[in-house]
């Protein structure tokens, strides 16, 4: 069977539309949805880059800070903590010229190894004692943060103010004994008694 010129052609074309669609279908394609996904899991692998460079940074900024706030405040004692913010405010509260009217403790059970305690606390005072004791308060050395504050006149158009607070501190919980310790002591033979 002799093809003439023409069938040749319209055979030629379509064999090489056909191979074009199955290089596209099963080459083509895939490779670029390929790029499309290493070019996706690049970018978001330079994003973790990022986030790591700047948790680095902040690392170096904060952990002088954090050093310092373990060394001079972090208690290990719920009971110490709370008595190092009780007398901390009342040493601010007098040296700022505050009168602390009261300050209440909670404590919020947590599984985490830093624990926190809460506090209420409220008092009066000028506006420069108050702006005083908020500064002692903020620039303390013990690991303390202000969670809510409420500042109102007690009389219009005078300078006699209240402060309410709600702030808390940090504590790390002592760990819990290990699963197999037991508080039996052991005699000479290794045995527990």
């Amino acid at each position: 069977m002799f093809l003439s010129k023409r069938e040749r052609f319209i055979i030629a074309a379509t064999l090489t539309v056909v191979a074009m669609l199955l290089l596209d279908r099963y080459v083509v394609s895939p490779l670029m949805d390929c790029i499309d996904r290493v070019a996706a899991h690049k970018e978001k692998v330079q994003l973790e880059i990022q986030r790591g460079r700047n948790l680095l940074a902040s690392k170096r900024e904060v952990g002088p800070k954090w050093r310092e706030m373990i060394t001079s405040g972090l208690k290990h004692d719920p009971t110490e903590a709370e008595s190092q913010i009780l007398h901390s405010m009342g040493d601010w509260a007098r040296d700022a010229g505050f009168k602390l009217a009261s300050v209440k403790p909670e404590r919020l059970p947590d599984k985490r190894s830093l624990q926190e305690i809460s506090f209420q606390a409220a008092g009066t005072g000028s506006m420069n004692a108050v702006t005083r004791f908020l500064w002692r308060l903020e620039t303390s050395k013990v690991p303390i943060r202000v969670k809510d504050l409420q500042l109102g006149s007690r009389k219009e158009g005078t300078d006699d103010l209240t402060l309410q607070l709600r702030l808390s501190t940090l504590y790390e919980a002592p760990e819990p004994p290990a699963a197999g310790a037991t508080d039996a002591p052991a005699d000479s033979t290794g045995e527990t008694e």
